[in-house]
């Protein structure tokens, strides 16, 4: 099998600081190579390169056997290399058809007639996404089929995913697995970037895994186990078992109840929800895409109006609120933190210090105060060193850091705020496995020090290893509640299901 894309000693450096140096790397025609490593790894810039983002500082990269390196995005699509980032670049104010042929219009185009190409697209994906609706009103898991379907549309040889099922169901991701194979059978080359480590395992033909801009080992995927791979991915020995068994802990004892959702209704999407949240316990949320977890939320943190009219009541530490925009939930301790960091949770171009530090800001400071940026990198040092933030460069833009670094600092941003409150949703998506052991234990910690905490996970083992109580939506409604004693993968599933 020969090899359409090859790095030979390829290094990427930023002001004089390596993302990866020395990368030997090959993609065999026709196969699927899964590109693994914790956060800061160099896996995405590696593949940006290859993209057309960044040209390579030494060394070289050869297509199909000739050096090339690509001027931009379009010049790599030109040869037949696409790319599906983590964050979806979609234009929000477009529908999903035109954002699927942006760039590609004819001279004189049929609005009609480009919906009804999208809807084949679509549907040859098996993606049940709606071409006429706005991307702005898509979740993260539609914006991400779309994100896919337009790489695919475009008929390239080498397709590069990155955390391509981060916001999937497990309906949907057996639809993309088995595009998966499709693809290849077809011919196509494929880049699988994922921090789901048993998803490499059963879809990759060859695993390379990245170290601190190294790349450590490259070999076939029936070569290695999981306990192998974290292995080699954090230099050290970690825990096989990041998710524990819930039964080898016991759920922390109810505190006074803070938040109360009492007959909750707006639109379609929550239908009378009735749940409470209490302090010094985590509430581990759990149900399928569209079950109207994340709008209950959103209702509680005031980023969503329930319905005015019939909508029931919200009560935090028990009295009843309805708050006109997130800063005033903010102003009473209610953290939200969002799970598309992109759109909702960034300022991208600006630094590390000055994110955490607008979240101090947004509890409600003086707005004629002035801050200096020695001030701002005074009060954020204590969250990068408590998150463990890691950067190239002291003065780094938040764009310039891994999805994974960027996580912890829109988390950081919200604790500067001292909230009593915090809302989590899906907290380790796009997360390496030495993060997330981070993050649940930063979570575990702010239950222990009586806050309130929510976490919503599409992931059950997140939710068994972090909750204490376990509530399951399904159509808007909160259709079961169990202790995690008492709860079982088959409980949750059914409840969800059926």
């Amino acid at each position: 099998m020969s090899d359409i894309v090859a790095f030979r000693n390829a290094t990427k450096a930023f002001r004089g600081v390596a993302a990866f140096r020395n990368v030997d790397f090959t993609l065999r025609r026709g196969e699927v190579h899964a590109l693994l490593g914790e956060n800061g790894a160099g896996k995405s810039t590696l593949t940006k390169v290859l993209a057309g983002l960044y040209p390579l500082t030494s060394g070289e990269m050869l297509v199909e056997g000739v050096p090339r390196m690509f001027a931009s995005p379009a010049d790599a699509l030109a040869h037949g290399i696409a790319m599906v980032f983590q964050e979806t670049n979609l234009i929000p104010s477009m529908t999903v058809a035109q954002n699927l042929f942006l760039g590609e219009e004819a001279f004189f185009n049929r609005l009609r007639g480009v919906n009804i190409r999208a809807q084949q697209q679509l549907q040859r994906l098996s993606f049940h996404v709606e071409p006429t609706a706005l991307v702005s009103s898509l979740g993260a898991a539609k914006k991400q089929m779309v994100e896919i379907a337009r790489a695919l549309q475009r008929h390239a040889r080498v397709l590069i995913f990155d955390e391509p099922t981060a916001a999937l169901t497990p309906e949907e991701k057996q639809h993309f697995f088995a595009l998966i194979e499709r693809l290849k059978t077809e011919g196509c080359s494929i880049v699988f970037i994922s921090h789901a480590l048993e998803e490499a395992l059963a879809i990759a033909d060859r695993i390379s895994i990245l170290r601190d801009g190294e790349c450590i080992v490259t070999d076939e995927a029936g070569n290695f186990t999981r306990g192998r791979i974290i292995q080699a991915m954090v230099g050290r020995k970690l825990k096989d078992e990041l998710y524990g068994s819930p039964s080898r802990r016991r759920a922390r004892p109810a505190g006074r109840k803070v938040l109360a959702l009492e007959n909750v209704s707006m639109g379609k999407a929550v239908r009378s929800a009735t749940m409470s949240v209490f302090a010094g316990q985590v509430t581990g949320m759990f149900g399928l895409v569209g079950a109207g977890r994340t709008e209950m939320m959103k209702i509680a943190a005031g980023i969503l109006k329930r319905d005015f009219f019939h909508g029931g009541s919200v009560r935090l530490n028990g009295r009843s609120v309805r708050f006109g925009v997130p800063r005033h939930a903010i102003s009473r301790g209610v953290a939200y933190i969002t799970e598309d960091r992109k759109l909702d949770g960034l300022f991208e171009t600006a630094g590390i210090a000055q994110n955490i530090f607008f979240g101090k800001l947004f509890k409600g400071a003086n707005p004629a105060t002035v801050v200096t940026l020695s001030q701002a990198r005074r009060e954020a040092a204590e969250w990068v060193e408590r998150l463990n933030i890691r950067t190239i460069r002291e003065d780094a833009k938040v764009v310039e850091l891994s999805g994974g670094n960027q996580q912890k600092v829109v988390i950081a941003k919200s604790l500067i705020q001292a909230p009593e409150l915090i809302i989590f949703d899906e907290p380790t998506r796009g997360v390496d496995v030495g993060a997330i052991a981070e993050i649940h234990s930063m979570i575990q910690q702010l239950a222990d020090a009586g806050g309130a905490v929510v976490v919503i996970s599409s992931y059950l083992p997140e939710i068994f290893a972090i909750s204490d109580r376990i509530l399951v939506a399904k159509q808007g409604r909160i259709v079961e509640e169990m202790s995690i004693e008492e709860a079982t993968e088959e409980k949750i599933m059914y409840a969800a299901v059926h």
